[in-house]
């Protein structure tokens, strides 16, 4: 999975189409994001003491990683990530990349 926690990502389907946010969570084993902002599930809290009220608590749910694009921090434009394999103190180290503007998706 090419995305990673704190990239800021844009929705591109679904109800929530369009907005921006930033990944909170990533589960890369079940490809699935937790991005603020985006997807609010509400789950209602039952009271646990007597006088007390119930709740609703309102949550970011999880989001499938095909959804979403990241957001270049360079030219700002949603982009497909390229991966490069550069030397860097004579280690080999992979690298992400936007793949329109060549630039590296390190903020």
């Amino acid at each position: 999975m090419n995305i990673r926690k704190n990239d800021t990502v844009k929705i591109i389907a679904g109800k929530d189409r369009g907005k921006t946010g930033k990944v909170l969570k990533a589960f890369p084993s079940e490809g699935l994001l937790v991005v603020e902002g985006v997807n609010i599930v509400t789950k209602h809290v039952r009271t646990r003491q007597r006088g007390e009220k119930g709740q609703k608590v309102y949550f970011p749910g999880r989001i499938n990683v095909s959804k979403v694009m990241v957001v270049c921090p360079k030219c700002g434009q949603p982009t497909r990530v390229g991966m490069v394999v550069g030397s860097q103190d004579l280690k080999q180290k992979k690298e992400r990349i936007c793949k329109k503007c060549k630039q590296s998706l390190t903020a």
